[in-house]
């Protein structure tokens, strides 16, 4: 078998039902952050641990998509963003938002996958793990304006 890469519209759809707000999606060139640049990044694995894909998430998506499905007001992110990292209750959120995400992987006559680890936007992060974000291939790379909140940019990568 193999992995799913998720199509931009089961992306939408998630986000749309997750947040229960206005979603807007579009193509983006890869997402390439440096080594100094906010991002979290989520780790998702197969039923032997194998790390078969990332979503990497720069630090506004990260605090919009974390406010919006924890009813933070919009200013709670805005501050987020200022201060160059996610709360702990922004990280918390955001982890439930892409540990959902998973159900987007998991398609008839692919390969189970669920969320192994995410490490938020503004936490100290392994270089490996930023390599993966760079993986050529198979990728899904978006701009995503959350109504009511923000735009950010996602890439879905699969390693």
């Amino acid at each position: 078998m193999a992995i799913h890469l998720p199509q931009p519209k089961q992306l939408k759809d998630l986000l749309t039902d997750l947040l229960g707000r206005d979603v807007t999606l579009s193509p983006s060139t890869p997402y390439a952050p440096g080594l100094d640049e906010a991002t979290s990044i989520a780790l998702y694995v197969d039923d032997h641990l194998n790390i078969v894909a990332v979503i990497a998430c720069d630090l506004p998506f990260s605090a919009h998509a974390g406010a919006a499905i924890g009813l933070v007001p919009p200013g709670g992110a805005e501050a987020a963003i200022d201060d160059g990292k996610l709360t702990d209750t922004l990280a918390e959120n955001l982890y439930e938002v892409l540990n959902i995400g998973a159900s987007v992987f998991n398609v008839e006559g692919a390969d189970h996958v669920k969320l192994h680890a995410l490490h938020p936007a503004g936490m100290p992060t392994d270089p490996m793990l930023r390599l993966r974000v760079l993986t050529l291939g198979r990728r899904e790379d978006l701009a995503v304006d959350i109504a009511g909140y923000g735009a950010g940019r996602l890439s879905v990568v699969l390693t």
